[in-house]
């Protein structure tokens, strides 16, 4: 048995037995296992802090665990014993943190253990890339350090690829701005015990703090400090810190792997390529922001080294394979994409959207794309992105139409590569994964758009905001609208909460999962809509 004091710190000579003293080999193996140890420079290079001692919890930040492969996961923690604090309480010296990956709930079959760094350089950040376990199985895991033991997180590895694989389950969610509600929907999530979540960004948004009046929208919970704008690293680590520290948020991580992307507000709102949404900001200022922001969106997710950011540059966009059954393109649609014409924002008549050179990929990432699509063929393949895909026309006037710069509308040869891309790779059953637009929606992807008798490309199952937004509304006058002059679209609802996608061999059914408030505290969920597209027959239908 582990002793616990008065902090909830456990006797470091207890979790010696338990785990053992690591040999030199071990601990280099730990080191290498978490990316963290560079090739040339032995763990003495760096000053340690050789005996922590904490005076509140360093794990105040959570565990999670993220990029699933068929051998292994990434788990992460944060040292932040004063997570609001400057460095998050931590002194500039590295931290020896010990993990374990154990089959059972009570570490009776620990399988792996070793000991990470955790870094000043990256807020002391710790990126374990677990290897070696059985496919398709989950496991649990935990952290030590300074006599404190981290909450048990649940992780699970992929099915080998092409192995025959009869289901998965799977949450997609995002978009929370702490202001505008509660995170209720995430201790929803961790109920759901997913075999993975995609969160497709927004998980932080850069604003100014918004305080009670400064809008007719209600503040639902008041963020203390950070009243502007945020810039620098360390605005970007307090404000994770800040949305990091919410209870349901950790409960949602510690229940199943994530896969993570980014879209705006991890950055700037609207940003695209090496262009800020802010007039007159040069590209090598905005250039600074960008590095700051990869950096602290890296240090706070479940992320393998392959994404360690290379100042304004960071390798977000990869491929993931689930047996036979499922392989998930995991999408960049700002870092490469082209300026959004016309001067951003809903337009009408932007003939500049129109012209062929417009991307939201970027050529290499193209490339990989259409690559990735001529390999053997999955039962579904799943693109994992940002913003919506499908056009959409909100002009309430007939005869007229206004689309909105920022999404796929706003780059149409980009839309038409793509959809040509799947049909040249012979691609059936493919589903489109998106979020941004704090709205439930779902829809059909045409190869013509104006023929609504067109073939069918892929569908496309937009998720509304986990918060952002506020409350809302199950219809609005502009989703009215949104449904008759667009017939492609089957379902607009504009509530909070997340989507639970149910995949089989023949039958993916989205359950659209909504709270019907964010205001307060302990709303419940229910299932508003369900829809189902069967493998081989492009298309919605209601479940």
């Amino acid at each position: 048995m582990f002793r616990r004091d008065a902090f909830g710190r456990f006797d470091p000579d207890d979790f010696v037995t338990a785990i053992g003293t690591p040999s030199r080999r071990q601990l280099l193996g730990g080191l290498a296992a978490s990316g963290l140890l560079l090739a040339a420079a032995p763990v003495r290079a760096q000053r340690l802090w050789a005996n922590p001692v904490f005076a509140a919890d360093p794990f105040s930040l959570g565990i999670a665990s993220g990029d699933p492969a068929e051998d292994g996961f990434v788990i992460w923690t944060k040292l932040a014993p004063e997570p609001l604090a400057e460095h998050g309480g931590m002194p500039m010296r590295a931290v020896e943190v010990a993990w374990e990956v154990a089959e059972d709930e009570g570490f009776a079959r620990v399988v792996q253990r070793g000991t990470a760094l955790a870094r000043p350089e990256l807020g002391h950040a710790v990126h374990v890339e677990v290897a070696g376990l059985q496919p398709d199985r989950f496991y649990v895991y935990r952290f030590a350090c300074g006599g404190v033991r981290s909450p048990m997180g649940r992780a699970r590895t992929f099915p080998m690829a092409g192995a025959v694989v009869e289901a998965m389950r799977f949450g997609v969610l995002g978009c929370q701005r702490y202001e505008d509600g509660f995170f209720t929907a995430f201790r929803h999530v961790a109920e759901e015990r997913f075999d993975f979540v995609y969160h497709y960004g927004d998980y932080i948004y850069e604003y100014r703090t918004i305080r009670p009046g400064d809008r007719q929208l209600p503040v639902a919970r008041v963020m203390p400090g950070d009243p502007d704008e945020i810039y620098a690293l360390s605005d970007y680590r307090r404000r994770y810190a800040l949305y990091k520290l919410d209870p349901d948020l950790q409960a949602a991580h510690a229940s199943a792997p994530w896969l993570v992307s980014f879209d705006d507000h991890e950055i700037d709102n609207n940003w695209a390529s090496a262009i800020s949404e802010e007039a007159g900001v040069p590209p090598e200022i905005f250039a600074l922001r960008r590095a700051a922001g990869f950096q602290a969106w890296y240090e706070h997710m479940p992320l393998r080294r392959s994404a360690l950011p290379n100042g304004p540059s960071i390798q977000a966009y990869r491929r993931f394979r689930y047996g036979d059954l499922a392989r998930i393109e995991v999408l960049d649609t700002r870092q490469f994409r082209s300026d959004q014409p016309c001067g951003d924002g809903w337009q009408t008549g932007c003939a500049e959207a129109l012209a062929p050179e417009r991307t939201m990929l970027g050529a290499a990432q193209e490339a990989w794309l259409r690559e990735g699509l001529r390999l053997p063929p999955p039962r579904w393949t799943v693109l994992a992105q940002q913003v919506m895909m499908m056009r959409l026309d909100s002009a309430p006037e007939a005869g007229t139409t206004r689309y909105h710069m920022d999404k796929w509308d706003g780059a149409v040869a980009a839309r038409r590569r793509l959809f040509d891309a799947l049909g040249e790779a012979g691609v059936a059953n493919t589903v489109v994964l998106t979020g941004d637009i704090h709205q439930n929606w779902a829809g059909e992807l045409k190869a013509d758009f104006d023929d609504a008798g067109s073939a069918t490309v892929g569908v496309e199952f937009v998720a509304t905001s986990i918060s952002s937004g506020g409350d809302g509304a199950p219809m609005t006058r502009a989703g009215r609208v949104v449904l008759q002059k667009n017939p492609h679209i089957r379902y607009f609802n504009n509530q909070r909460g997340y989507l639970r996608h149910l995949v089989g061999r023949e039958r993916w059914q989205a359950d659209y999962r909504l709270l019907d408030r964010v205001s307060e505290k302990g709303a419940g969920v229910t299932t508003a809509a369900s829809f189902v597209v069967e493998a081989g027959r492009p298309g919605l239908r209601p479940a």
